[in-house]
């Protein structure tokens, strides 16, 4: 189980959603649109499914371009 992430787009800082998954179940989610209030800047975020990704403790993939790398 992990957290699905987005970017801040003023900080490019990852920050959590608030919806905990795991990346085989997010996948296969329909693509969608959410808000997540930032933890960093104190603003409303607006996403698409597409540019999240599941953070899973322990296990650590290469993003796609623009999805920042976990270290």
């Amino acid at each position: 189980m992990g957290m699905v992430m987005v970017k801040c787009p003023q900080t490019g800082l990852a920050i959590p959603t608030g919806i905990k998954t795991d990346r085989e179940s997010f996948g296969r989610r329909p693509v969608f649109f959410s808000r997540t209030r930032c933890v960093i800047c104190h603003t409303d975020h607006p996403w698409f499914a597409r540019e999240a990704w599941v953070d899973e403790p322990g296990i650590r993939v290469r993003h796609r371009a623009g999805a920042p790398a976990q270290c």
